[in-house]
Parts: C-alpha cells; structure tokens; sequence
C-alpha cells in the first residue's frame, strides 16, 4: 500500500499551549537580587535594601504567575470530544532472498 493512498483520521485531542511571558523572568531577576543583597556592602546603598526590594518584587511576580496559571487553567474547555487516532496496520514481513 503506498503512502499517498492511507487515510489517517486527525486526532482528536486539543494542545492548548500557555501565553507567554516576562513574569518568569522578573521573578528570577528579583530572586537574584534578593540572594545578591544578602551579600553585596556599599554600592549606592545597603545591602539588605537590595533584598527588600528583591523580595517584594518576587513576590508580586509569584502573584501574578500564580494568577495567570489559575486564569488560564479556567479558560479551558471543560468537555472535549475524545477520539484517538487509529494507526493503520501494517504487515511485516521477513526480506525475501
């Protein structure tokens, strides 16, 4: 059976990626000013306000991940018409010498 002549219905499942986003990476920015002010003495201010304001940073952008994930997960349909795709079958055979 040549490849032009199978007729392979879709399948039926639905990918529904998510929407991207900067939140993730500002949440890791504001992490890696936070653990840096921890550390860092004397540029322009103290260290510990680094941190302050790392931390709130991170916070906000974890609310804001977290609110994004939840929002998206209710906007998913809730039923969808399941159907597999079925594969054809194919007979093996053993090279003839």
């Amino acid at each position: 059976m040549s490849p032009e002549h199978r007729q392979i219905p879709e399948p039926g499942e639905l990918v529904y990626p998510p929407r991207s986003s900067w939140v993730p990476a500002i949440f890791g920015f504001a992490l890696a000013l936070t653990v840096c002010g921890i550390f860092a003495e004397g540029f322009m201010v103290r260290g510990w306000v680094y941190s302050i304001i790392g931390g709130v940073v991170a916070l906000f952008a974890l609310r804001s991940m977290i609110k994004d994930a939840t929002r998206s997960y209710f906007r998913l349909p809730r039923k969808q018409q399941v159907r597999g795709a079925v594969l054809p079958v194919e007979q093996i055979s053993t090279p003839r010498s």
